[in-house]
């Protein structure tokens, strides 16, 4: 199904497809890593504002 979809779409259709695909993916990433990132400020291996 989404082969023949694909042959219909123009190239730009398919590279903006593409991109809101990997942007989905980039934010689920972003929102897992900030949830794990949260778990390890106590433990002090994450970065801190005032380090610098």
């Amino acid at each position: 199904m989404g082969e023949d979809r694909s042959k219909d779409m123009s190239r730009e259709e398919r590279l903006a497809a593409k991109l809101r695909e990997n942007l989905r993916k980039r934010k689920a990433q972003a929102k897992e890593l900030n949830a794990n990132s949260s778990e390890s400020d106590e433990s002090g291996l994450s970065k801190h504002k005032d380090a610098g």
